[in-house]
């Protein structure tokens, strides 16, 4: 692959290569709108635009042909970028907000990740490929989805899983497509055999109106220097905890472990966010941060599916088909029980259930899709609408990192 690159008709540099990376996203978003399928399993824009050139690219080696090679240098910054907004995002305001249930659906998510990674090392043995090879395809892209999915890609291809990034691409998709399709007749089975109810003029309805995930806008326009002042300000604060997190991340290397490269900037974004939470020093906007590490994101997703090489999924398909296979139905038992009951065995727990599946196997933005379908028909959820976005938008992501480093230290 390195020699092919050298000799592509077409070298782009780090910008340039970030340039296409934005055109293709823009690419994505184009399609998706013109196909409504996709936008029904929640399929992200970045993952349609950056799969489109990796298809490209494949085709194109079926000719020996290398039309054009990326510099993907701002692939990593873009992703800790990312990542460090997870971190902001994590206020333990939350979790004194969503209570008790709000810390047993996170212990169970958390739980059911090291259930996944542990199922995937047996089916990965069995099938006579390395152990790593079943926690990339557990918790790493069932529970992280295509982001967490891409950031540890490397790790794991320096730990000997050969095509990382591509069975990460390849597993993230098809939970995708899976979490939106389950979902929702899960949780409607178990709404009518139970004959659940939806909560109307409850507590929980009015109590749960004025929560949000992020600030609320000002009562007036702010003035365009305040405003501006208000986004550098908030961009600063992220660079900070990237520039503190690769001293925290490389001081933990240094012990041995093997980590991702954003664990240290997560973890000083949620160290500022507390502390502005309690004292007020940073003036976090939680809305700017979050355009911010979306877009982050998106352009992450993207040039690092452009640079994907799809030909090293050959010999996989039957390991990865049987792994979905027995994951989704293991995360569908889990739904029926214990965690219907645990969380009430309720109507609100049903709606719950729904978005567990969405995210344990896809993404926040499947479980949201598929609860809103449910409370369009059955009635709204408040509780379910308080407790999973929260869990599956990022408390998740810190005990899943947790959860894939303890694997991979233990099996590399």
């Amino acid at each position: 692959d390195a020699a092919a690159g050298e000799h592509a008709m077409l070298n782009l540099d780090a910008i340039q290569s970030l340039a296409c990376g934005g055109l293709f996203l823009l690419v994505g978003y184009a399609i998706r709108k013109r196909v409504p399928l996709l936008a029904r399993f929640s399929i992200p824009a970045p993952v349609i635009g950056g799969l489109l050139v990796a298809l490209a690219l494949l085709a194109c080696r079926q000719w020996e042909v290398t039309p054009v090679r990326f510099d993907t240098t701002f692939k990593q910054p873009l992703m800790i970028a990312f990542f460090t907004a997870i971190g902001f995002n994590a206020s333990t305001s939350l979790l004194r907000i969503g209570g008790r249930q709000l810390l047993l659906f996170l212990g169970l998510a958390s739980g059911l990740a090291v259930v996944q990674n542990l199922v995937g090392i047996g089916l990965a043995t069995a099938f006579g490929l390395p152990p790593l090879f079943g926690v990339i395809t557990g918790s790493v892209t069932l529970t992280g989805g295509p982001a967490t999915g891409m950031a540890f890609a490397p790790v794991f291809a320096e730990a000997g899983v050969h095509g990382a990034a591509s069975v990460a691409l390849a597993n993230a998709m098809a939970g995708i497509v899976l979490g939106s399709v389950i979902g929702a007749p899960v949780a409607t089975m178990l709404i009518e055999r139970l004959k659940l109810r939806t909560p109307t003029g409850s507590p929980h309805a009015a109590a749960t109106v004025t929560v949000t995930l992020a600030d609320e806008p000002p009562a007036g326009a702010p003035r365009v220097e305040e405003a501006a002042y208000s986004g550098l300000r908030n961009f600063v604060w992220r660079l900070l905890a990237m520039g503190l997190g690769a001293w925290i991340s490389g001081g933990l290397g240094q012990l041995g472990l093997t980590l991702p490269a954003y664990i240290g900037a997560m973890l000083v974004g949620a160290l500022i966010r507390n502390i502005d939470d309690r004292h007020g020093w940073f003036g976090l906007s939680m809305p700017t941060i979050d355009v911010i590490g979306n877009t982050c994101l998106s352009l992450f997703l993207v040039m690092a599916l452009m640079d994907l090489h799809l030909w090293e999924l050959s010999g996989l398909a039957l390991p990865l088909l049987v792994n979905l296979g027995v994951q989704s139905l293991i995360v569908v038992a889990f739904c029926c029980w214990p965690l219907l009951q645990l969380m009430g065995r309720d109507y609100d727990a049903a709606v719950m259930a729904s978005g567990f599946i969405g995210f344990m196997l896809g993404t926040t933005a499947n479980a949201m899709a598929v609860m809103s379908s449910l409370t369009e028909r059955f009635g709204p959820a408040p509780r379910a609408f308080l407790v999973a976005p929260i869990v599956g938008a990022f408390l998740i992501d810190f005990t899943n990192a947790i959860v894939i480093t303890f694997f991979i230290n233990g099996w590399k």
